[in-house]
C-alpha cells in the first residue's frame, strides 16, 4: 500500500511538471514584452525630444537670423535642407546591420521597388520640400514668430484631409472638433492682421506671409501622408534606414534645388555683403546658420523616428506641441506681443490639440485592446 501511494504521488509530481514549465514560459513570455514596451517608450520619448527641440530652436534661430540682418530667403530655405549630411553616419550604421542580418537569415521575401522609381519619389519630394520651404520661409519673414507658429498648427486640420482621402483615415467627432477649433484659431489671427501690425511690415507683406504659412502647413501635410502612402504601396517596408533614405535624397534634391534658386534669383551676390552687415559679426551669421541647419536634421530625426515607431499622424501631432513653446520663448527673446486676441487663438489652438491626440489615444487603446484579445484567444489554443 505504502509503495502503491508513493508511486501515486511521484506521477502526480511529474504529471504536475508540464503545468510548472508551462507557467513559467508563459511569465516569461509577459516579462520580455513589457521590457520591451518599456524600450519602445524611451525610444519615442526621445525622438519626441529631438523634435520638440529642434523644431523649437530651429525657428527661432531663423527669426533671428532675419531680426539680425539677414534678408535671404534662399539662404533660409536652404539652411532647412543643407544639413542632411549629419545623418550619412547613420544611414550607413543602420543599413550594414540590415545587410548583416539579411544575409544571416535570408529571409527577405519584399520586392525592392525598381531604381527609376525610387528616383522618382526622391525627385518629387524634394521638390516638395523646396516648396514648402520657401513659403515656411516667407511666413518667418513677414510674420511675429507666435503668429507663424500659430498658424503652423493648422498642419494638423490638412492633414486629418489629406490623411481621410489619402490614408483612409475616419473622421469622428474628436477630429472635426479639433478641424473647427483650428480653423476658427486661423481666422482670429487674420482678424487681427491691423493690430498685429506694428514692426513696420505693410499690411500686403503680412498677408503674403499669412498666406505662405497657411500654404507650407498644407504642403506639409500633404508630405507627410503621400510619405506614408508611398511606405505602403511603394517600398511597402519600414525599416529605419528605409525611412534615413526618405529624408536624405529628398533633402540633397531640396538643396540642390535651393542652391540653383539662390543663383538663379541672384541673391548670392549680396551674402558676403549681409555677413558683413549682420549685427552681431561674420562668426554669429555663420553660426546662426549652421545651427539652423542643424537644428532642423535634429528635429528630423525626431520626426522620422516617430514615423518609423508609430506613424506619420502622429509624428505631426507631435510637431504641433511646440505650439505653446514657440510663442513663449517669442516673448521672451523677440518681444513679440501676446495680445488678448492672440492669446485666445492660442488657447484654441492647444484645445483642437488636446482633441487631436485624445482621438489618437482612443484608437490606440482600442487597437491595444484587439491585440490582447487575439494574443489570449492564440494563447488558449497554444494551451489547448
Amino acid at each position: 500500500m505504502d509503495a502503491a501511494r508513493e508511486q501515486q504521488q511521484q506521477t502526480r509530481v511529474n504529471d504536475g511538471e508540464p503545468d510548472l514549465q508551462r507557467n513559467a514560459s508563459s511569465t516569461n513570455r509577459w516579462r520580455f514584452p513589457k521590457l520591451i514596451h518599456y524600450k519602445w517608450w524611451l525610444r519615442v520619448i526621445l525622438y519626441i525630444l529631438f523634435l520638440l527641440v529642434g523644431q523649437t530652436a530651429a525657428t527661432l534661430l531663423g527669426r533671428l537670423y532675419y531680426d539680425k540682418g539677414g534678408n535671404s530667403k534662399w539662404m533660409a530655405t536652404f539652411v532647412q535642407s543643407a544639413g542632411f549630411p549629419i545623418l550619412l553616419p547613420l544611414l550607413f550604421f543602420f543599413s550594414s546591420s540590415i545587410k548583416s542580418e539579411n544575409i544571416s537569415t535570408a529571409s527577405s521575401f519584399t520586392t525592392k521597388p525598381k531604381l527609376s522609381t525610387l528616383l522618382l519619389l526622391y525627385a518629387a519630394f524634394g521638390l516638395l520640400l523646396v516648396g514648402d520651404n520657401m513659403m515656411y520661409s516667407y511666413g518667418l519673414l513677414y510674420l511675429p514668430v507666435s503668429t507663424y507658429s500659430l498658424l503652423c498648427a493648422t498642419q494638423l486640420a490638412f492633414n486629418a484631409f489629406f490623411s481621410y482621402f489619402l490614408n483612409s483615415q475616419k473622421f469622428t467627432s474628436f477630429i472635426l472638433n479639433s478641424l473647427v477649433l483650428l480653423t476658427i484659431s486661423a481666422s482670429l489671427l487674420a482678424v487681427n492682421a491691423d493690430s498685429e501690425n506694428t514692426t513696420g511690415i505693410s499690411r500686403g507683406k503680412y498677408v503674403i506671409g499669412f498666406l505662405c504659412t497657411l500654404g507650407a502647413s498644407a504642403t506639409y501635410s500633404l508630405y507627410l501622408s503621400l510619405l506614408q502612402l508611398s511606405f505602403e504601396k511603394v517600398i511597402k517596408r519600414e525599416t529605419f534606414s528605409v525611412v534615413l533614405e526618405m529624408q536624405i535624397y529628398p533633402s540633397f534634391v531640396a538643396t540642390c534645388g535651393c542652391v540653383v534658386g539662390l543663383f538663379a534669383s541672384g541673391e548670392w551676390k549680396g551674402l558676403s555683403k549681409e555677413m558683413k552687415e549682420f549685427e552681431e559679426g561674420r562668426v554669429s551669421y555663420l553660426m546662426t546658420l549652421i545651427w539652423t541647419a542643424v537644428t532642423w536634421q535634429i528635429s528630423s530625426v525626431g520626426l522620422l523616428g516617430l514615423i518609423f515607431e508609430v506613424s506619420s499622424l502622429f509624428s505631426n501631432v507631435i510637431s504641433t506641441l511646440a505650439l505653446p513653446i514657440i510663442p513663449i520663448f517669442a516673448v521672451i527673446f523677440f518681444h513679440d506681443k501676446m495680445q488678448g486676441v492672440k492669446v485666445i487663438a492660442m488657447l484654441l489652438a492647444i484645445w483642437g490639440f488636446v482633441s487631436y491626440i485624445y482621438q489618437h489615444y482612443l484608437d490606440d487603446s482600442k487597437s491595444e485592446a484587439n491585440k490582447s484579445k487575439s494574443n489570449q484567444v492564440s494563447g488558449a489554443a497554444i494551451e489547448i
